[in-house]
């Protein structure tokens, strides 16, 4: 009898994420530019908006000297200073453009895989009425059969399938989805049937599908702003109120020495001063954070959620499936006194060779990794006409009969219940040993001698250790969840490097945790896919629901990935964490560049008055003239430089909070006074050049 190889469903390729320089992208992001200098759009962004304001004042000054034929190069500066005042204006709407482009680029992807489809709508008679996909409701009932589209979001509540989920995931091998087994039973629109037929009970009515959501969400047009960037911006809107005074002030200073400084400078040394290139850059940055989620198929249901992940200092993770691979796997054969190895080993392979359960196939992968690959390969034709007895309740063994003998392996009460006798010499410590690792032992009995026992373990992760030790030097504390003993949990534990663990969690318990950790003032962030979990993710400061959850799980969170993945919420914590310093590196560095700009502006407005301020002409710049127009030239052209930067992010690193303060002071705040020392002097040697100023 040969071993049936199992049935292997081909594996999607994953869409390819958009490339955000394409042309496409780029064009769309010139014209939104544009439609962006709207006051009633641009009024979200203060600093800009003075820009803006800066823009039209020095605008209508230039037309009006112009009608009265003022001197050449008086015109000359004016127009100059205008035109690059309106530039910085659209290179900071254009930062927001690029960064909202890709996210409108994957929405028409996602658009493209939604297919109004026909649905067969199942009657409160039995019968079946083919309908357009639009036209279901909550409520309804569907029959989908093997390659047909899901016509829209639902549970299944009749049949077993394979649904190909690609459309939505990227790069899903088909899953299996069946009723009643909670987080299986959800299915999306959009994906395919490959195999077999299902009712599925629909749950969104037009319009409030998952795909629908995922297409707002990934365009921005539902991305709020988070109180960290709305406290940012109040404290550049406060920093630019503060240089507004101060400009205006300077006019009756100048007046009183003696000098007249004309608006447009003034409106040039304002726009200089304030924070425009951070200004100009920050919606990007937080759009571009919940855009590198989508690229790893996680949809943040609010920018607060991805600003949150960043500040998360205590993960609450599920055992199964996230830090172990969730099925108990055989890891060592141990025979009783007086049995050799081998024999125990043949009568397991007996047992499990018609067994498909994981532990099962598992006990065959040990066997073969022990040097029996060829007694596998053969057994399975030694055992023609063997009858298969599967696992029960009743009985807890599984195995084979044959020719009036039987070879079984189950539980070690049920099987010395079968043998009739006590455990063999060194069995019961064994089986002591295996239970206080955390493990189960399995007992292989044959024609009524026990044999041994197979060690069967909930195997943890590749990595697991390590990641957690990465997450303890970013300041995280991990708390496995698990339904285990406690003695089991505490081995497992101690296995992965976990800090901590709730044993015997129950739903309740989960939330209790949570509560506690938020009232020692941590944030918490944690997974979950079934029902149970909905509270505990609506609880958490960041939950992450997987998509082949159910939708009370997906709804309760506000993040869901579409992988399915619980492992990635610790590379979720590394996104926010970059999104949180990205922006503040270029606070810093856009703030650190007015250091320059006083030395570059200050002097020019003033040398006429005060002579001596040309000793801080440490730029040798040309002319007054040169050195205003360089500073705005630099101010506005800094921030297209710096929007590579927005988008990809600041590479985080896990070290302690103060040696990344200093390594982003010396980089980002000593960098961003450097730069404009040296980004004005080199604008100012081309203009002087070609006499531009």
């Amino acid at each position: 009898m040969a071993i049936a190889s199992p049935v292997k469903i081909p594996v999607e390729k994953r869409q390819k994420k958009p490339n955000v320089w394409t042309a496409e992208i780029v064009r769309r992001a010139l014209t939104d530019s544009l439609k962006k200098l709207d006051p009633r759009t641009l009024y979200r962004n203060p600093v800009i908006l003075i820009v803006e304001i800066g823009a039209v004042l020095t605008s209508i000054l230039f037309v009006r000297d112009l009608a009265q034929g003022d001197d050449f190069e008086l015109l000359r500066f004016e127009v100059q200073i205008s035109l690059w005042l309106w530039f910085t204006v659209l290179f900071a709407n254009f930062a927001e453009a690029i960064a909202e482009g890709r996210g409108k680029a994957q929405a028409a992807t996602l658009r493209k895989t939604r297919v109004e489809s026909q649905a067969n709508r199942l009657g409160a008679d039995g019968s079946i009425e083919a309908v357009s996909g639009g036209e279901l409701r909550k409520g309804d009932i569907v029959v989908v059969k093997a390659g047909e589209l899901v016509p829209g979001d639902g549970d299944v509540v009749q049949g077993v399938a394979y649904v190909n989920e690609a459309a939505i995931t990227g790069e899903s091998a088909p899953v299996l989805k069946e009723p009643g087994t909670d987080i299986r039973s959800s299915v999306t629109g959009g994906t395919t049937v490959v195999s077999d037929v299902l009712q599925i009970r629909i749950t969104a009515n037009p319009g409030e599908t998952f795909l629908d959501r995922m297409i707002r969400l990934v365009e921005g047009a539902e991305r709020q702003r988070t109180p960290n960037e709305i406290a940012l911006n109040i404290l550049l809107a406060g920093l630019t109120f503060i240089f507004l005074l101060v400009t205006v002030t300077l006019q009756p200073m100048a007046k009183y020495a003696g000098q007249e400084i004309s608006v447009i400078v003034l409106v040039a040394l304002l726009v200089t001063l304030i924070p425009t290139t951070i200004g100009g850059l920050l919606s990007a940055i937080g759009i571009a954070g919940m855009d590198r989620l989508v690229q790893r198929n996680v949809l943040a249901m609010s920018g607060r959620a991805v600003e949150a992940a960043g500040d998360v200092d205590t993960l609450l993770l599920d055992k199964t499936g996230t830090i172990t691979f969730g099925n108990r796997m055989a890891a060592e054969f141990i025979p009783v006194a007086g049995v050799e190895k081998a024999r125990l080993i043949s009568a397991a392979v007996a047992s499990s060779v018609l067994d498909d359960t994981p532990e099962g196939r598992s006990v065959l992968e040990l066997a073969r990794s022990e040097g029996f690959g060829t007694l596998v390969e053969n057994m399975g034709n030694s055992l023609e006409g063997a009858e298969f007895v599967p696992f029960k309740a009743d009985t807890r063994m599984s195995g084979i009969r044959r020719n009036g003998s039987g070879t079984f392996k189950g539980a070690v009460d049920a099987v010395l219940a079968a043998a009739g006798e006590g455990a063999p010499d060194g069995m019961q410590a064994s089986v002591e040993k295996i239970s206080g690792e955390g493990g189960t032992p399995l007992a292989v009995i044959e024609d009524g001698e026990i044999l041994g026992l197979i060690y069967l373990k909930d195997t943890v992760k590749p990595g697991m250790r390590a990641r957690f030790e990465e997450l303890r030097k970013m300041g995280i504390r991990t708390i496995m969840v698990t339904g285990d003993n406690p003695l089991t949990a505490a081995t497992i534990a101690r296995e992965a490097g976990v800090d901590d663990f709730l044993a015997e969690a129950k739903p309740e318990d989960k939330i209790r945790r949570i509560r506690e950790e938020q009232g020692a003032g941590r944030l918490v962030a944690m997974t979950g896919d079934g029902t149970n979990d909905a509270p505990a993710l609506a609880q958490a400061d960041v939950g992450v629901a997987m998509n082949t959850g159910t939708q009370a799980a997906k709804e309760a969170g506000n993040m869901v990935d579409l992988d399915s993945d619980p492992t990635k919420l610790i590379e979720i914590v590394g996104i926010g964490k970059q999104l949180l310093m990205t922006r503040g590196a270029l606070t810093t560095f856009s703030i650190s560049n007015d250091v320059a700009k006083y030395f570059a502006i200050l002097p020019a407005a003033f040398v006429v008055a005060y002579p001596e301020l040309d000793a801080l002409n440490i730029m040798a710049l040309e002319s007054p003239e040169s050195a205003i127009l360089s500073a705005v030239i630099f101010n506005a052209i800094i921030i297209v430089l710096l929007v590579p930067l927005a988008l990809r992010g600041i590479a985080y690193r896990a070290i302690g909070a103060g040696p990344l303060l200093v390594r982003n002071a010396l980089i980002y705040g000593l960098g961003g006074i450097i730069a404009p020392f040296i980004g004005i002097k080199l604008i100012d040697i081309p203009i002087n050049l070609v006499r531009l100023a």
